[in-house]
């Protein structure tokens, strides 16, 4: 065993077993490095990654090769998703040198941790126009022994790209430099424009295949739908939800959606499930459903209808499989199962039929199976008849087979917990931890459900009191009791979102406090004066050669774009108008980025949809006060800012000088601390908002 058997990262402890003298991401590695003189190879991976575990098997667990990189190299292996800040300079330095990039990565340092060369998967045999990995490890190896002059020369022309690509969207166009800037809506009418441009009108979502969610974009296209009276942003936000709900990337049988389709049609999953996909596609859904909610028609009750069950299911899957017993969640379930992808969750036709005899046709037809199967001989699940349709052509009662294919997909689901289960990746990461708490947050106020409630609050007091240092400042990663590595941007901005979501569902003084600590620490530690962002790692912490800024909204949100919203939500809730302030210079400074490129930067848009038309201030006083934030949250507010309190405190900047008493429920609806006449019934505040 090598010495990631003290790691308790479980994609490092995979590794563990390796002839592969591995490290991991310490200095030991690079003292030996500068003292040997020889060059560093960092393979960067994740635990759910099936190319990761391919190039394991074929090239990490082969004695020859691993004698060769032992000699040659002084190895790394690091969990990028335990170490972002690491993985996001070397995934740029590939990006930069291929035009791409992915995992595994595999990157060539010189001693000092500079970059010279860098790629994602070689095969154990030159293949797809690929040389070898032994043929590669030969040539890098030849290289620093031969041209190390050439070597260094490389490594500080990549470190000049690293850091002049930091600030690449934040310099105006030519063309921006003599042209006045568009009126605010115009410029929010093209980010628009841009992201339709990509719709899919066929099978939804954005782009071809492989497909992504694209969670965020969808949110900006229900709120750009209220803003702009645009039905078909709404529309299309819609219609991506029903196909990916129908679809094979959303797990018919157990809930929860899986990280992307490699499809157009949504119907093959990269099975990997990721709690933050599911967190932030829980948060769109409840959005949508409070949308749905104030429609009255056939097509939108059904619609809303099936949108709560996929948050119900979804959100059972996260308590069932992904939620440790204290209440903090799991990162992530393998792709893989028995060395194969998607083995646990496809199907034969027989063996559907030997569970469900005579009622198998039925369910055949309406989740696509067939003797001969949809993808590799085998059968994914999707819905490709919709129970009410059938149900007409047959004269069946809807409601009744609809209840019947409950049982079948739960006798179904009981087979298939039967078979040997994915890997799970029991890691706790701050940030997709908070992520997930804000999306049992929303889902408790769109849906009413308590538990929910109870879970944000569980899940958000777990965070606080178990990754945070003796310094009150917060870190990434948790397991088996063991909280490790410096808390990055998104760390702070996601659980600042949280801790202010948390507030929301409970008026508890002590989340919008802490909120408040964390945003002066993210200024402390994180503020850049010169571009007035944030950089994604602290300004304290010494064990990566550079420090970037998050901008890209990728799979998850970035840093900043999150930032930006917690600053326009505390700036009211604290009446702090310099943090108001400085999320307007934020979003104002990528303005031009966000209208050329919307669906690279979708929770910016957001941002600057809530610059356009702000978020509505709501203060509830007198009995029943928070219940009464509760029921008005069910429906779709804007995302208000609201406060809440049957016996209200000059303390609370929302709540000052509002007047109550012990007999009398008053709501006010405000907007930048003007508010209207208060009023005493939900009803009514919702036909001020």
């Amino acid at each position: 065993m090598n010495r990631l058997q003290y790691e308790s990262s479980p994609y490092l402890q995979q590794h563990a077993h390796n002839p592969v003298d591995w490290y991991a991401w310490k200095p030991e590695a690079f003292e030996r490095a500068r003292r040997e003189n020889k060059p560093i190879l960092v393979s960067i991976g994740y635990s759910t990654c099936h190319w990761c575990h391919v190039m394991e098997r074929e090239s990490f667990e082969n004695p020859d090769v691993a004698a060769f990189m032992n000699e040659h190299f002084i190895n790394i292996k690091v969990d990028r998703e335990e170490r972002p800040d690491v993985d996001a300079i070397y995934m740029e330095a590939c990006q930069i040198m291929t035009g791409g990039g992915g995992w595994p990565l595999n990157c060539f340092l010189t001693p000092e941790g500079k970059p010279f060369y860098a790629g994602t998967y070689f095969p154990p045999r030159p293949a797809y126009n690929r040389p070898s990995w032994l043929q590669l490890l030969q040539h890098m190896a030849n290289a620093w022994e031969t041209k190390r002059e050439t070597v260094y020369e490389q490594a500080e022309r990549l470190m000049t790209y690293l850091k002049r690509n930091d600030n690449v969207f934040l310099e105006p166009l030519p063309s921006q430099l003599t042209s006045q800037p568009l009126p605010a809506q115009s410029a929010l009418e093209n980010v628009y424009y841009a992201m339709r441009d990509h719709f899919d009108r066929v099978e939804g979502g954005f782009g071809g295949a492989p497909k992504f969610p694209s969670s965020m974009a969808l949110h900006f296209l229900l709120y750009y739908h209220r803003l702009a009276n645009n039905s078909e942003a709404l529309e299309h936000a819609l219609f991506s939800l029903d196909k990916m709900i129908s679809g094979g990337i959303y797990d018919q049988l157990g809930g929860g959606f899986a990280r992307y389709a490699t499809d157009r049609a949504w119907l093959v999953p990269h099975f990997e499930k990721m709690l933050y996909d599911n967190a932030l596609l829980v948060s769109v859904l409840a959005d949508a459903c409070r949308l749905l909610g104030e429609k009255d028609d056939a097509q939108a009750q059904q619609r809303r209808k099936c949108y709560e069950e996929t948050i119900v299911e979804t959100l059972e899957f996260v308590r069932r499989e992904m939620t440790h017993p204290a209440g903090a969640f799991y990162s992530a379930l393998d792709a893989d199962s028995e060395g194969r992808e998607g083995k646990f969750y496809v199907w034969d036709k027989s063996e559907i039929e030997e569970v469900l005899g005579s009622d198998a046709e039925i369910f055949c037809t309406l989740y696509g199976v067939s003797a001969e199967g949809n993808w590799e001989e085998t059968n994914i699940l999707w819905r490709v008849v919709e129970i009410e349709d059938y149900a007409q052509q047959h004269g069946l009662d809807a409601e009744a087979l609809r209840q019947q294919v409950r049982r079948w997909r739960q006798r179904l689901f009981e087979r298939r917990s039967q078979r040997i289960r994915p890997g799970l990746d029991d890691k706790v990461l701050l940030s997709w931890n908070a992520l997930m708490a804000s999306a049992y947050a929303q889902a408790s106020t769109a849906l009413g459900n308590d538990e929910y409630r109870q879970a944000a609050v569980r899940n958000v007091d777990f965070l606080l009191q178990h990754l945070t240092d003796a310094n009150e400042r917060p870190l990434h990663s948790w397991k088996d009791g063991n909280a490790q590595h410096a808390a990055v941007l998104e760390d702070y901005a996601f659980l600042i979102a949280a801790l202010l979501d948390v507030w929301h569902i409970t008026f508890e003084q002590r989340y919008l406090e802490h909120a408040q600590r964390l945003t002066e620490q993210v200024y402390t530690y994180f503020y850049d004066e010169q571009t007035n962002l944030f950089f994604y790692t602290a300004a304290d912490q010494t064990d990566v050669i550079l420090r970037k800024k998050d901008l890209y909204d990728n799979a998850t949100p970035s840093g900043n774009s999150t930032m930006a919203h917690n600053l326009q939500r505390l700036g009211v809730l604290l009446d702090r108008d310099d943090w108001r302030e400085h999320a307007a210079q934020m979003v104002e400074k990528m303005r031009p980025t966000l209208e050329r490129y919307p669906l690279s930067f979708e929770r910016w848009v957001l941002a600057y949809l809530f610059q356009v038309r702000p978020r509505p201030e709501v203060a509830i006083v007198g009995p029943g006060a928070v219940q009464a934030a509760r029921d008005l949250q069910r429906h779709f507010c804007w995302n208000a800012v609201m406060a809440a309190a049957e016996h209200p405190s000059d303390d609370h900047p929302l709540l000052r000088g509002k007047a109550a008493d012990e007999h009398t429920l008053l709501l006010y609806v405000c907007q930048n601390y003007a508010c209207q006449r208060p009023v005493r019934t939900v009803a009514e505040a919702l036909t001020l908002l």
